[in-house]
């Protein structure tokens, strides 16, 4: 259970590192190479959509399963 839940928080972590990330390399606030490069490690839009994809399925799949 312990490894399991260090998983879980391993990968949270992780996101959330990453997110921060990007979102200091694309701020506006940002001066001199960082604000002319623009590099993210995601891309968020096609994250995003992937993210709706999996929830739009699953909640289907719930559906289609508890009207059994």
């Amino acid at each position: 259970m312990q490894t399991f839940f260090g998983m879980i928080l391993g990968a949270l972590l992780l996101a959330c590192g990453v997110y921060i990330y990007d979102s200091m390399q694309t701020s506006s606030v940002a001066k001199g190479e960082v604000a002319t490069t623009n590099r993210t490690i995601v891309n968020w839009d096609v994250a995003k959509a992937d993210w709706d994809a999996l929830r739009d399925r699953a909640h289907k799949d719930w559906v289609r399963i508890s009207s059994k």
